[in-house]
C-alpha cells in the first residue's frame, strides 16, 4: 500500500510532503514537531479546517471507507466514556464483544464494568478488540504503550504482534519510541520537518543509520529508553 504526494499546508507553507510504502508493518518515527501525528490526522480526515491537505493513495481499497482502518489512540483513559458501561461503546453484539475479549486476553465479564474500573493494560487491550470489531486492512497505531508501565507495554505490544499475524491486517506505528517500533515493525520512516530523511528495513536503520538526525534519536532512544515526542 503506497501513499504518495501528501502534502498538508497552512497558509501556502507546506507542513508535510512526504510518500511511504506500508508494505507489512511500518514505523513512522521523529521529535515533536516533525510531522508524524499531521501525517497520521490526514489519514484520518482529522485534520484542522484551517489547513489543506492532498493525498494520493495507491491501494486495493480506499483509507475513507472506514471499514477497513481503524484506529488504535495513543491513550485509553481518554478514548472510552467513563459513563457508559464497555459493551455499550462497541457496535456489535454481546456474543461478538465476547469473542473479541477473548482474542485480547481479557475476560468477558469486564465488559459488563465502566472505564474507570479497568487497568490501562485492560483498556488499552479493550480499544484493541474495539479496533478489531470490522476486520480492518490497516491498524494505526498512535504511541498506543506511552500511558503503560514497562512490563504492560511489552505485553501490549506482544499482543498486536499476535493478532497481527493471525488476521493479517497491516500496521502504521506512529511513534517517538524507536524501542517498542523495533519489536513490532519491519520498517521504518523517519521524519523530520515534514519531510522523510531516511527510510528501510528496521534492523538494518537501528544497526546502521546514514542520517544524522536518525542517528541522534536512536542513541537518545536507547540511552534514555525514552525520548520526548
Amino acid at each position: 500500500m503506497k501513499i504518495s504526494k501528501l502534502n498538508i499546508k497552512f497558509e501556502e507553507k507546506s507542513l508535510v510532503d512526504i510518500d511511504f510504502e506500508i508494505k507489512n508493518s511500518l514505523a513512522l518515527v521523529g521529535q515533536s514537531g516533525s510531522g508524524k501525528s499531521l501525517t497520521l490526522k490526514a489519514l484520518l480526515g482529522m485534520l484542522p479546517d484551517v489547513m489543506s491537505c492532498e493525498l494520493d493513495i495507491e491501494a486495493d481499497f480506499k483509507l475513507i471507507a472506514g471499514k477497513t482502518l481503524s484506529f488504535v489512540p495513543q491513550n485509553p483513559f481518554t478514548a472510552l466514556s467513563p459513563l457508559t458501561k464497555i459493551k455499550k461503546q462497541f457496535f456489535v453484539d454481546d456474543k461478538k464483544i465476547d469473542k473479541l475479549f477473548k482474542q485480547v486476553g481479557l475476560d468477558t465479564k469486564l465488559k459488563d464494568r465502566f472505564a474507570p474500573e479497568l487497568s490501562g493494560g485492560q483498556l488499552q487491550r479493550v480499544v484493541i478488540a474495539m479496533a478489531l470489531e470490522n476486520q480492518p486492512k490497516l491498524i494505526m497505531l498512535d504511541e498506543p504503550t506511552t500511558a503503560l508501565d514497562p512490563q504492560t507495554k511489552i505485553l501490549i505490544l506482544e499482543l498486536l504482534k499476535t493478532l497481527q499475524q493471525e488476521f493479517h491486517f497491516k500496521i502504521l506505528f506512529v511513534t517517538h519510541d524507536i524501542e517498542s517500533a523495533k519489536s513490532l515493525c519491519e520498517d521504518i520512516y523517519i521524519i523530520k520537518d515534514g519531510r522523510v530523511v531516511e527510510f528501510g528495513k528496521m534492523s538494518d536503520i537501528v544497526q546502521n543509520a546514514n542520517n544524522n538526525y536518525t542517528r541522534t534519536l536512536i542513541e537518545a532512544n536507547f540511552a534514555n529508553r525514552e525520548f520526548r515526542k
